[in-house]
């Protein structure tokens, strides 16, 4: 009797389990659907209100383009041209200094000394609109500036130092190539500015002097390189002439060679001595090309600039849009309004 009694019980708790679950479910899927139903009336009630104020934002957002059309005809076309730079020596904060100040002097009118700096006339100074400078974002740099830093240091001093780490603490002056776009309503001024801009960089005596003990270091380096390869090769060389000796000594007679893998073993090692030596003055080379200058110009500003355009540079949409945009919180200001209103009177 007890049992069965006992079974009662366990079938009404599983009852009741699922009676709790079927009942969540219910409540979750409530919730789903209220959210659902939410957003369907709130999109509804855009299109209500877009419908009931067509004609004034239609209008408003006509009003905004002809003023910008007014504006597009009025003003004067602006050209563009880039520069792409590879600063050395960590010199990229010195070139963002360098052009945020030309910035600065185009925004302040200085024109007198953007004369003097670009060695320009009054005309050409006056044309400049802007100076930008932005680096060329790609992972493969923060991986191989990652890879450096491991490789330069000791394994104990990088163990906690981990690549996201690194990542988060990489930034724009770190990147390899940095770009700089200058705006001008002139479009043969571009070619004129390219040379200021690098030698700013040139002529700073702490980068000079960091260029010059690099450049030593790395002939040198690559002196000891090129004497280390040679020295291989007359080692080669001689070890060859030995092996022919011996083997011309084997077929005078009936000698037994118990050397043979001896000799093959570091005629190996000499190939892969002079593979590692050959392999290191190629990376030498590579730098002396790369760092023989404070800043490598990748790519100097175009001779003639190029048209701006683009739809975000379009005046009669950029107006058209901003009218509209007014008009809908002006209306919406009303709407506020009137409930604020009402919602007194209660």
């Amino acid at each position: 009797m007890s049992i069965n009694q006992q079974n009662k019980e366990e079938e009404v708790d599983l009852g009741s389990l699922f009676v709790i679950i079927g009942n969540g479910f219910k409540k979750f899927f409530q919730f789903i659907g209220k959210i659902l139903t939410g957003i369907f009336h709130f999109f509804i009630q855009i299109l209500l209100f877009i419908k009931e104020n067509i004609l004034k934002l239609g209008i408003s957002a006509m009003v905004g383009a002809a003023f910008g059309g007014y504006l597009e005809i009025k003003s004067e076309t602006i050209y563009g041209s880039d520069m792409i730079l590879e600063p050395n020596f960590k010199s990229s904060k010195q070139l963002y200094s360098n052009i945020n100040y030309y910035n600065e002097l185009v925004g302040q009118e200085e024109f007198q000394q953007l004369e003097t700096l670009f060695e320009i006339d009054s005309v050409l100074a006056s044309s400049i609109v802007s100076f930008e400078i932005t680096p060329l974002i790609t992972n493969n740099d923060i991986l191989e500036s990652y890879d450096e830093l491991i490789t330069s240091v000791d394994t104990a001093s990088v163990r906690n130092y981990t690549f996201r780490d690194f990542e988060q603490e990489f930034t724009d002056y770190d990147y390899k190539l940095h770009k700089i776009h200058v705006k001008a309503q002139n479009n043969k001024i571009f070619e004129k500015l390219g040379e200021t801009i690098v030698s700013s960089i040139e002529e700073n005596k702490y980068y000079n002097r960091l260029k010059i003990l690099k450049k030593e270091d790395l002939y040198r380096s690559d002196s000891i390189l090129r004497q280390n390869l040679r020295d291989v090769d007359s080692l080669r060389k001689v070890y060859n002439k030995v092996m022919l000796d011996e083997a011309k000594k084997q077929t005078t007679g009936t000698n037994i060679d118990l050397g043979g893998d001896r000799r093959e073993t570091k005629e190996l090692e000499l190939f892969k001595v002079n593979r590692t030596v050959a392999n290191e003055l190629r990376v030498v080379s590579t730098d002396i090309a790369k760092k023989s200058e404070i800043v490598n110009v990748v790519s100097n500003f175009q001779p003639i600039g190029y048209k701006i355009t683009g739809i975000t540079q379009n005046k009669i949409i950029i107006y058209g849009v901003l009218g509209f945009i007014l008009m809908i919180s002006f209306l919406l200001l009303i709407k506020l309004n009137a409930y604020l209103e009402g919602y007194k009177k209660k």
